[in-house]
């Protein structure tokens, strides 16, 4: 139950494999310990994008630490969700160390942190990794060695379909059928690199030197590697969430029905919790609030109708009724991963003027033009066509009480707004504000 390296306690930690699978010992185990602690609230908080369990701890310690101090009368316990995800090594993230310091746009191969990483989260595709990673190191010139690289990333990330996790990549459906499958995936891959190495020159170079050079498509085909790690971690988010975090929240309501759950999700981890409301069995109402930090799924997931589409609808439609509480989603416009290369690898528009837009978001991609507004993501802009939902700032959210149901979206950029391309203000997240919305939406004191 406790942790010599955690902030708080009790603490607890829930892991679950890439299919939503976790021991069964511990999955029955732990909701007799929650019950025996005598807690009331109870915090569950899923990591997005990470390397290892360590860096999952080192997160939830980093963020729970203000919480008593914030309630102190409050009978409080945590849980940590752990999943196989994975952060490319050269990532900066606020207040954390920095494993390499060179831009992937300028040196593309892969370190060994990110290739083992890789390693780690593909099980038994070694000879792909080493063929990707060398191909990054040599940049072949020729356009169909670079289809070759696309072709293996796809192998990379593809899962065998029957599994489960090929039913939960969508964030959004047209009469039935998913909505959401990259045309990195089923395009050129030098196309949509070259999109890619713009976006990357965008983000990193001072104005007066933007358009003078075609970047090289290799410098966008480290990005592509990237966002199709992502897109599959997205996918294994949705797989947890329904499969495994759902149905566990689910048991600790059946053993201590008196607990208030409270979820929080970061980037993936967002998604992840989201998708633990469409895995409640029915009737369960112990989840009083759910927050979302820099969630890195559709703006739209929770909409009945899309605003471009009319037939089709949010994968979630409807869940956050689930919750007794609000749904609140934090974000931020300083969030250069889902302002820029979310929507980008969504959907990779055919035309330039669609991908490369002029509304006012980061860097030229924001969700004022085409892309942004129709693959945006809730990190970025908040939930989005869902009618009631409420908006305010966060020091609105925190100086007046928050609404007990519905959407909420709270714009964080006062403390969401520092990190370094191609992520932005993505992992800027570990605020004592942020914790105070957490207790906020909970109605902890």
């Amino acid at each position: 139950m406790s942790d010599p390296a955690m902030s708080v306690t009790p603490y607890w930690e829930l892991t679950f494999d890439a299919d939503g699978d976790v021991d069964s010992g511990r999955r029955d185990r732990l909701p007799a310990e929650v019950k025996r602690s005598g807690v009331r609230d109870l915090i569950v908080f899923s990591h997005g994008w990470n390397s290892d369990r360590s860096g999952a701890t080192r997160l939830y310690g980093r963020f729970f630490a203000p919480i008593p101090a914030l309630a102190p009368a409050a009978r409080i316990g945590y849980v940590g969700v752990v999943w196989p995800s994975m952060r490319f090594s050269d990532e900066p993230i606020p207040d954390f160390p920095r494993s390499v310091a060179a831009d992937p746009a300028r040196c593309p191969a892969l370190d060994e942190d990110t290739r083992h990483a890789l390693l780690e989260m593909f099980p038994g595709r070694a000879t792909v990794v080493d063929q990707i990673a060398r191909m990054l190191e040599q940049r072949p010139p020729e356009e169909a060695e670079l289809e070759e690289f696309g072709r293996l990333v796809r192998l990379l990330v593809d899962v065998v379909p029957p599994g489960p996790q090929a039913l939960f990549a969508a964030d959004t459906l047209a009469e039935g059928v998913p909505q959401d499958e990259p045309e990195m995936f089923t395009g050129s891959t030098a196309a949509a690199c070259e999109e890619f190495a713009r976006a990357l020159a965008r983000l990193d170079s001072a104005p007066e030197t933007e358009g003078f050079a075609l970047p090289n498509p290799w410098d966008g085909a480290h990005e592509l590697l990237r966002q199709a790690t992502y897109y599959a971690m997205k996918r294994r988010a949705g797989t947890v969430g329904e499969r495994g975090l759902g149905p566990f929240v689910g048991r600790l309501a059946a053993v201590a029905p008196g607990v208030r759950v409270h979820l929080v999700g970061h980037s993936f981890g967002g998604r992840l919790v989201s998708f633990a409301l469409r895995g409640l069995p029915e009737g369960v109402r112990t989840v009083k609030s759910v927050t979302l930090l820099q969630g890195a799924f559709s703006h739209y997931a929770f909409a009945a109708r899309l605003p471009h589409d009319p037939r089709a609808g949010g994968v979630l439609q409807g869940q956050h009724k689930r919750v007794d509480g609000p749904l609140v989603c934090c974000y931020s416009s300083f969030d250069a991963a889902l302002g820029t290369m979310y929507p980008l690898a969504s959907r990779m528009a055919g035309d330039a003027q669609g991908a490369v837009g002029e509304g006012p978001g980061v860097a030229g991609f924001g969700v004022g033009g085409m892309l942004g507004a129709k693959w945006g993501a809730m990190g970025h802009d908040g939930v989005q066509a869902v009618p009631g939902t409420r908006a305010c700032t966060l020091a609105e959210a925190l100086a007046a009480p928050l609404p007990t149901s519905g959407c909420v979206n709270v714009d964080a950029a006062a403390v969401v707004r520092r990190g370094g391309a191609p992520a932005g203000a993505h992992s800027d997240i570990v605020h004592p504000e942020l914790a105070r919305v957490v207790l906020a939406a909970g109605r902890i004191r």
